[in-house]
């Protein structure tokens, strides 16, 4: 069995994924710094438009845009440090040597996966009760979460693995992220609002589909790019 077949590569994807558990259960810089920031803006959103500041005709929109807002930032605060870390210990050398890029990717990939969905589990039934915000189609708004928070997840952990050798890490960052995020941003938005004002699931099918298809692209694209720009 070669050393790119899927089994070994796996093996070192998840190796990558527990060391990385591991070093953040130790510090939990990256898991504070995400469940602090969402908690202080949940804190914010629900003091500012609770549920009777908003006219009923107002709350899918406004409620909509709010929680991949409060969603969004939170992984711009926490999501970076997957490769920032490694750059900042001295331990991406070692890395290199020890797995091949794909593995390293993923390996990180699920990590940031992991982490933003548990703030997400976090998030979401906190703002659902802090502005009575009703969504209509759960099963709708649930697959939006997990589309929307995959290609957050995806996007987040290409760009971070960019900005990693730089000086200025998080305004790169940011200014690397926010335009290609905007395109998921969009469509979890707008399917947002859809759940929350049709009981059909089908109502929002084209949102959930521009979001597999982001995820895919994402994903495709930073498989294939991310060995020149892990070994550069």
């Amino acid at each position: 069995m070669n050393a790119r077949s899927p089994a070994p590569l796996l093996g070192a994807a998840l190796a990558i994924f527990r060391k990385d558990l591991l070093a953040e259960w130790r510090t939990r810089i990256a898991v504070n710094a995400l469940f602090l920031f969402a908690f202080a803006v949940l804190v914010l959103v629900g003091y500012a438009v609770g549920p009777t500041r908003l006219a009923p005709e107002d709350r899918p929109t406004v409620n909509a845009v709010l929680l991949w807002i409060v969603i969004f930032f939170s992984a711009m605060t926490g999501l970076s440090r997957v490769f920032v870390k490694e750059e900042e210990a001295g331990t991406a050398s070692a890395l290199r040597l020890a797995a091949p890029p794909p593995a390293v990717l993923l390996g990180k990939y699920l990590v940031n996966i992991l982490l933003l969905f548990a703030v997400t589990a976090f998030i979401v039934p906190l703002f659902l009760v802090l502005t009575s915000f009703e969504i209509k189609c759960p099963s709708l708004f649930i697959v939006l979460l997990v589309f929307g928070g995959l290609g957050l997840a995806g996007a987040s952990t290409f760009t971070a693995a960019l900005v990693s050798k730089a000086a200025a890490k998080g305004a790169l960052f940011a200014v690397l992220s926010i335009p290609l995020l905007l395109p998921p941003l969009i469509a979890a938005v707008s399917g947002t609002q859809v759940a929350a004002r049709e009981e059909a699931f089908s109502a929002g099918i084209d949102f959930v589909l521009v979001l597999i298809a982001y995820d895919g692209l994402v994903t495709t694209t930073a498989f294939i790019l991310f060995d020149a720009v892990w070994r550069e």
